[in-house]
């Protein structure tokens, strides 16, 4: 496919153009919720970016990278699969460039999310709510298998690009933002770039930074984009080395989370923000002093149907 010399120029300059919006989230400190002596927690806001979600920062990423390297452009549609997050965030992007996007997505992804994909002007292609994103993923090799000229198959689970955008970027908002005290950092295992990146930067930064994962107590969960990894696709991206702990939340600490958070700190999380924050006091009930960081990778909006079983 010909694409001319000033079509990839201009495509450039968009990215330039959208690439402050990406990134640079506030410190959020949890100072009523959970609250102990010698310890300190702090959640980055992570939907406070063009797309909403922490997903934004590798979704941006992949595509800038793509379009540099010349497997993307205003002609050839971004193809992944996805629960949700880094969906409305590729399409979001791809509405601000001018660039296609098609997204294999479990058919029971909250009705928001369908909305915010449809808003954006994705095209969805849906598959069984009883194969998660691992269905997902194989379909959406198969339309590319099927059509490789149509598409730019992304591979959100398998392309580097994807951790590589929080070893550039978040990690080092973090240390800044909480000048160089953070001791531990704790986060969820979805496609697992947030973990993985993020923890090969910190420990550079600092070896003494303790990195601890999280996942789902079992395989039928409520917690949307994260993996049980045990029976699961495990993502190509996913190093099982670097956490120094894994600890297990149920879903029902997570909605527990949600609902304090909301009525002791202002603001309406998302279910994993709420699993995070569980496995951030976690590890504090295991301390005596320590800066805790973690990740809210998105807020309440897109989940109508827990907030009214919470409220």
């Amino acid at each position: 496919m010909i694409v001319s010399e000033k079509t990839e120029e201009q495509l450039l300059e968009q990215i330039q153009r959208i690439e402050p919006f990406v990134g640079n989230t506030p410190l959020f400190p949890i100072n009523n919720a959970f609250q102990k002596p010698g310890i300190k927690i702090y959640a980055k806001l992570e939907w406070q970016q063009l797309g909403g979600s922490v997903k934004a920062r590798p979704a941006f990423n992949i595509m800038k990278n793509a379009i540099i390297n010349g497997q993307l452009n205003k002609e050839r549609h971004l193809l992944d699969a996805s629960s949700g997050n880094t969906a409305i965030a590729y399409a979001a992007i791809g509405a601000a460039l001018g660039i296609p996007v098609t997204i294999c997505l479990p058919e029971n992804a909250s009705e928001e999310r369908k909305i915010l994909l449809r808003a954006h002007g994705a095209h969805i292609v849906y598959t069984s709510k009883f194969g998660s994103t691992d269905e997902a993923q194989e379909k959406a090799l198969e339309l590319f298998n099927e059509n490789p000229d149509k598409y730019f198959y992304a591979d959100q689970y398998g392309n580097e690009n994807n951790w590589q955008a929080h070893y550039n970027t978040t990690a080092f908002e973090i240390f800044k933002q909480t000048e160089s005290r953070i001791s531990h950092f704790v986060t969820g295992l979805g496609t697992t770039g947030s973990f993985v990146g993020n923890s090969r930067r910190l420990k550079e930064l600092n070896p003494d930074i303790q990195l601890i994962s999280l996942e789902p107590d079992s395989a039928l969960h409520g917690l949307e984009g994260w993996k049980h990894l045990e029976t699961a696709k495990v993502p190509r991206i996913y190093d099982a080395t670097i956490a120094n702990e894994n600890l297990e939340i149920d879903t029902s600490e997570a909605y527990f989370w949600v609902k304090k958070v909301a009525q002791t700190e202002g603001i309406l999380i998302s279910p994993s923000a709420g699993a995070n924050l569980a496995g951030a006091i976690k590890v504090a009930q295991e301390l005596d002093e320590g800066v805790i960081v973690t990740l809210f990778p998105d807020n309440a909006d897109k989940y109508g149907e827990v907030l009214n079983q919470l409220f």
